[in-house]
């Protein structure tokens, strides 16, 4: 049974290039399809059409924080959908990450998005509290570790929290071929950059009770730790960071092995070594731990959407009863060092 003050997911919501909400995306990505295609026009630095995914919905001229808005507004309203039909009117605490600094998002970029989504959502809730993060790709998950502490210490009832990121800028774009990171058939091991959001609404399960919400997952756990040897530098890479958060993150958690593992490796060599130090570091946690997903075949490397992302499959299959089974951990790695993991129950086994 989970404690008293387990925090429980009770709405999710994603949009993703392979679809318009968590079902269609789960579905699509359970199904193995790929969403991944040649830019209309841009080149990369071997001559070739950039191979990227994108947001089908959203025209391509709308670009900067008002693209990453339009693609997190349905995302975030989705997974507030529960509570809407709730009768609650007090406050929820927002809490958004974007991806890290870089041409095409520069400094403020989080904040600007933020208060441009706080805006379009307060016509359907009141919003108060929380804030904005450009944490990479590990910044969703870091939004939802800082959401659970904040329920934990009574700061708040409600939170929703999410990421949202696109790659889909020309600056960007060129940044990334400068870079060497972009994938191609010169480049296998680079990446498709993308572009997604995804959210989940958070509370303690007496809230949850309270207010008639039925539990998707249980948060486990959730742990953060940093990288020193980091992506794009001259060190090389034993996986401390990465290594150090899982072990945070079963220290307190249940002796049961991990039953599904999903992460945002991305095709790039760094995060596979990275990996499979951490994983050594950690023995015996896991049933499989070469068996792995990687959604980011299937819908691009999505940035700091991923965790929340992670989450929604978690709670389809789930929902689906194709789930592997009860424990599942979820972790991202963002190039400026942070790292992030969070361990998710199924409901039916600890609520």
């Amino acid at each position: 049974m989970a404690k008293a003050d387990a925090i429980v997911v009770v709405g999710v919501g994603a949009r993703t290039p392979l679809g318009f909400d968590a079902a269609s995306s789960a579905a699509a990505v359970r199904a193995g399809i790929s969403a991944i295609q040649d830019h209309p026009y841009l080149t990369d630095r071997f001559g070739q059409l950039m191979k990227v995914t994108r947001d089908a919905g959203v025209p391509a001229e709308l670009q900067g924080a008002d693209r990453v808005v339009e693609i997190a507004f349905s995302s975030a309203l989705e997974a507030l959908r529960p509570l809407l039909g709730s009768g609650y009117t007090a406050p929820i605490s927002l809490i958004l990450s974007t991806g890290e600094p870089r041409p095409g998002q520069p400094e403020g970029f989080a904040s600007k998005v933020s208060a441009a989504l706080r805006k379009q959502l307060s016509q359907h809730v009141m919003l108060e509290g929380g804030g904005s993060t450009a944490g990479g790709h590990a910044g969703g998950l870091l939004a939802i570790h800082h959401a659970c502490k904040s329920l934990r210490e009574g700061k708040a009832r409600f939170c929703l929290a999410g990421g949202a990121d696109s790659y889909f800028d020309l600056e960007t774009l060129e940044w990334l071929d400068d870079n060497e990171q972009l994938h191609s058939e010169g480049n296998v091991f680079g990446f498709c950059p993308g572009e997604a959001a995804g959210f989940c609404l958070l509370a303690t399960l007496p809230t949850a009770r309270e207010f008639g919400l039925t539990p998707l997952l249980e948060i486990v756990g959730t742990s953060t730790a940093a990288e020193e040897n980091r992506i794009k530098t001259k060190s090389v890479v034993l996986g401390e960071g990465l290594g150090a958060a899982f072990q945070f993150l079963f220290r307190d958690g249940p002796i049961d092995p991990v039953d599904r593992i999903i992460c945002d490796m991305n095709g790039e060599r760094y995060r596979g070594n990275e990996y499979g130090f951490a994983v050594l570091r950690n023995p015996g946690r896991f049933r499989d731990a070469a068996d792995f997903e990687t959604p980011a075949d299937c819908w691009g490397d999505v940035g700091a959407a991923s965790g929340p992302l992670f989450v929604s499959l978690v709670s389809e299959a789930v929902a689906r009863d194709y789930q592997k089974g009860p424990l599942s951990l979820i972790w991202t790695s963002s190039e400026n060092g942070a790292r992030a993991t969070v361990l998710l129950g199924a409901p039916g086994k600890r609520i």
